[in-house]
């Protein structure tokens, strides 16, 4: 990854998380990683239910949309990570979800696809 994408990466993942906690969301990690891979931000909505969030941000619009970035593979990665988080807090039974967090960084606006994928597809 080059610097310039850290930072591209860094500031998307800072104004996600400044729109989360607009919305009332509680931020519990950033940039959670293990073997399996990393998820941008895990946090608790004003319902208490657990949100792992895919930061997608985007300066150019020639890319796609940033959801169609989150590949089956992208998917099963942060199913698999999510898991482990939920293994490693002791968090048995809670209600979670996965959703995308939409960033254009030129205007700065902010979009949630919240339930992005059915973790009862895998």
């Amino acid at each position: 990854m080059t610097k310039n994408s850290r930072s591209t990466g860094k500031k998307g993942e800072d104004l996600a998380c400044r729109f989360l906690k607009k919305d009332k969301y509680k931020i519990l990690e950033k940039n959670y990683s293990c073997r399996q891979g990393e998820i941008d931000i895990i946090a608790e909505d004003r319902k208490g239910v657990l949100c792992f969030v895919e930061v997608k941000a985007r300066s150019r619009k020639d890319y796609g949309l940033p959801i169609e970035a989150v590949t089956y593979s992208k998917q099963k990665k942060l199913l698999a990570t999510a898991f482990i988080y939920l293994e490693n807090k002791k968090i048995e039974s809670k209600d979670m979800r996965f959703d995308i967090v939409s960033v254009d960084l030129n205007s700065e606006e902010t979009q949630i696809v919240k339930n992005a994928f059915d973790v009862n597809y895998y």
